[in-house]
């Protein structure tokens, strides 16, 4: 994760928040996120980031998060592919997005409510980041 990291770093990513699952990998991946980024603040445990939390509660709890503009999540699948799909598609169902360990998505909301004007601006598998980090 450290040299995905470098490349979000690349990217130019910074974030105003942090939320995490709880559980122990996802939390050591958010700290290595913020310990190696700029100006990023410590994550904060979210338990709706946990695994079998159904997508619906999980974009409740987000509105926690509703006045930063760019907030990591770090979580688990199926969470959050199927949080995607319902940000995307107002569905978590059917359309459910896989995401590899390590994957990032930028994702541009309107509203924070499924199928409310979600856009994918990109999604990056761990390799394509890494690549980055070693080029950027």
């Amino acid at each position: 994760m450290e040299r995905a990291t470098a490349g979000l770093r690349a990217l130019g990513l910074s974030f105003d928040a942090i939320a995490t699952s709880p559980l122990a990998r996802a939390a050591e991946t958010a700290a290595i996120v913020a310990a190696r980024l700029p100006d990023v603040p410590a994550p904060r445990e979210l338990e709706a980031l946990e695994p079998d939390v159904p997508a619906a509660e999980t974009l409740r709890a987000l509105r926690l998060f509703a006045r930063s503009r760019h907030v990591l999540l770090v979580g688990h699948e199926p969470n959050l592919g199927q949080l995607l799909a319902l940000l995307l598609t107002g569905s978590p169902d059917g359309a459910a997005i896989a995401l590899k360990k390590g994957a990032c998505a930028a994702v541009e909301l309107t509203a924070l409510a499924p199928g409310g004007g979600a856009t994918l601006r990109w999604l990056l598998p761990p390799r394509t980041l890494r690549r980055l980090g070693r080029h950027g």
